[in-house]
């Protein structure tokens, strides 16, 4: 581990900006229509569950890191196979991601950028922040966290003043009953945004008021998920059910809909910094798991040079994981989803809670 420490409000703003991510862009939980705000909220209270499960493992080893005490849950051979694993999961995840943003860029803004171009750029300046350590990650998060939220404020208040919303197409609430929410939440949004939540592992050893990290993280996934139930609403009623589920940017189609006074109009800005937030922090922070999780298993007395040779790897699988985005996002929500996320987020971390558990009580006894 790195000689570091990060506050309380670090922490929160840091969950906050990785949670709202790239889930603030995209329609998440639209498989559950009209009732996609109920499907996240339901998420959240699954994210929660999932958060205190992880914080119950940094609990019993507050001091080193998953790739280690995993170790000591299960054994080394084990432990050190499994801890291999979930360092390949976070750089696979980082691929993902940043092959999503990518997309976006060359969607929203650049069209006639190579998607490699974009992604070697942002990558560049990800790798020279996570060199710095992980202090400078937290450090900015602390400062974009705010601007994201005054930005999602003045946001919202003008999307209120040009009187877009429609609440009738929020109608009918439950029309198919609650199974379709439940469904969704069992099969989409418990693994995404708030299974993703299972990096800060990584990072829960660097605060400094370990005793604050329960209820830190309770509140910025609550936040997090009525942030997000709340674009939903807003996406739906600007823009009703069906233009939503065709949209591959729902919140950039209710920000191109803003007309106020025959002058105020076209704030795609709004959108391009979500964006360009949104990508940088998850990136980073799953980049800066896979670094981290290398240098502890293989005893790396300067983890800050791993981060050229994961960050090719990474660039290099963002560009071969899919021919096209349309196949990008069918392999994210069909073949990644549960084959791979349930085991990573929940299977997995809820067997070595329990493990750590009975081996906890055993040496109390």
């Amino acid at each position: 581990m790195e000689k570091a420490k990060i506050s309380v409000y670090q922490l929160f703003g840091l969950i906050v900006l990785f949670e709202l991510g790239s889930a603030l862009l995209v329609p998440i939980a639209i498989e559950a229509k009209q009732d996609a705000w109920l499907a996240i909220l339901l998420g959240t209270a699954g994210g929660f569950f999932l958060y205190l499960v992880y914080y119950g493992l940094f609990h019993y080893y507050p001091d080193i890191l998953p790739t280690e005490y995993m170790q000591k849950i299960v054994g080394k051979p084990f432990g050190k196979l499994l801890a291999f694993l979930y360092t390949l999961y976070f750089m696979y995840l980082a691929a993902r991601i940043l092959r999503v943003f990518g997309e976006m860029l060359i969607t929203f803004a650049y069209p006639r950028t190579p998607l490699f171009i974009l992604n070697a750029l942002l990558l560049v300046v990800i790798i020279y922040t996570i060199r710095k350590g992980i202090e400078v990650v937290v450090r900015t998060g602390e400062l974009f966290f705010v601007i994201l939220f005054l930005l999602a404020i003045s946001g919202f208040m003008l999307i209120v003043i040009s009187g877009l919303i429609d609440l009738h197409n929020l109608q009918p609430v439950l029309e198919e009953g609650i199974l379709p929410a439940v469904k969704t939440v069992l099969t989409r949004t418990l693994y995404f945004p708030f299974g993703e939540v299972i990096i800060f592992t990584m990072i829960l050893p660097y605060l400094n008021q370990s005793k604050k990290a329960k209820l830190t993280g309770v509140y910025a996934i609550g936040l997090s998920g009525l942030t997000l139930a709340l674009i939903a609403v807003l996406n739906i009623s600007v823009l009703g059910i069906n233009l939503t589920t065709r949209s591959q940017f729902p919140l950039l189609s209710t920000i191109q809909t803003i007309q106020i006074g025959g002058f105020l109009e076209r704030l795609d800005v709004y959108f391009m910094l979500f964006l360009i937030l949104g990508g940088f922090f998850k990136i980073s922070l799953f980049f800066y798991g896979a670094v981290a999780g290398t240098a502890n298993l293989f005893n790396f007395k300067e983890p800050s040079k791993l981060a050229y040779p994961i960050g090719i790897a990474i660039l290099l699988v963002s560009m071969t994981i899919s021919s096209n985005y349309a196949e990008h996002i069918n392999e994210g929500t069909r073949l990644i989803m549960l084959p791979i996320h349930l085991p990573f987020q929940v299977i997995i971390p809820v067997l070595l809670l329990i493990i750590a558990f009975f081996k906890h009580r055993k040496k109390r006894g």
